[in-house]
Formats: C-alpha cells, sequence, structure tokens
C-alpha cells in the first residue's frame, strides 16, 4: 500500500515526462530532414560564407587606423554633440534682430 501512495504523489512528473517523450518523438518524425533543409537554404548559407569570406580578407589587407587616438576621437565628435543636443546654433539665426 506504500508504493501505489508514493507513485501517486509524482503521477505529474511521470504525466510531464510521458508528454515530453511524445513531443520528442513526434517531432522527430514530423521534422524535416536535414538534407531538405540544406536544398532550401543552400543559397544563404553560400552567400553568408562569401560575405564572411570577403570580411575577412579585407579586414587583412585594409591598413590600420592611426595608433593617434585623438583623431580617431575628433572624427565623429561634431556629430555626437549635434545628436546630444550640444550644438551651435546656425549663423543665420545669430544675426536676425528680435
Amino acid at each position: 500500500m506504500e508504493i501505489p501512495e508514493k507513485v501517486l504523489k509524482f503521477r505529474y512528473h511521470f504525466l510531464g515526462a510521458l508528454l515530453f517523450c511524445l513531443t520528442l518523438f513526434s517531432l522527430t518524425l514530423m521534422a524535416p530532414r536535414f538534407i531538405t533543409l540544406l536544398a532550401y537554404f543552400w543559397p544563404l548559407f553560400l552567400s553568408t560564407a562569401l560575405f564572411l569570406a570577403l570580411v575577412s580578407f579585407f579586414a587583412k589587407t585594409s591598413p590600420l587606423p592611426s595608433s593617434d587616438a585623438t583623431s580617431f576621437h575628433s572624427a565623429g565628435q561634431g556629430l555626437l554633440d549635434y545628436v546630444s543636443g550640444h550644438h551651435d546654433p546656425p549663423l543665420d539665426t545669430l544675426h536676425k534682430a528680435d
């Protein structure tokens, strides 16, 4: 009498494990095969591989930026100041009288 009580205590665990096994089994039967997926997506795989090859090629052949960090940071500083709202007003508005 002791064993059925312990089994009933874990009935939801058994049901969950059974549902998980049935779901996994049905997915393996109904899912498309790997060759089918490869046949469908081969243009995407090929273009991605070519793009990554070009990126690595250009990364190796392009010159490295100068070691002067101030020129690197000052290149976009004007744009960052404008976007953050710390920009000077246009020259037209400075000369207009109120």
